[in-house]
């Protein structure tokens, strides 16, 4: 992974790399996530929602999928 340098300006902004945008898929709108940890500060882009549509097509019929709703809904109830 190659390191860049980048400046921060006045008013706390900075500009991501364009490699960096279009590896992680970072748009214009989008949303990134600051994360603290002990080694620094990590960014990380949020997919939105509208993107995970058809994310697991194929994986589960609907029936299966309704079977497994009503279970979860009949567990939650006091």
């Amino acid at each position: 992974m190659a390191d860049e340098i980048r400046l921060v300006t006045r008013k706390g902004q900075v500009t991501i790399p364009m490699s960096k945008r279009k590896k992680y898929g970072i748009r214009e709108g989008m949303q990134v996530l600051f994360k603290d940890i002990a080694e620094g500060l990590v960014i990380q882009p949020i997919t939105p929602i509208e993107d995970l549509a058809g994310v697991d097509a194929g994986k589960i019929s609907l029936s299966e999928m309704k079977k497994a709703l009503d279970d979860m809904r009949r567990k939650d109830r006091y």
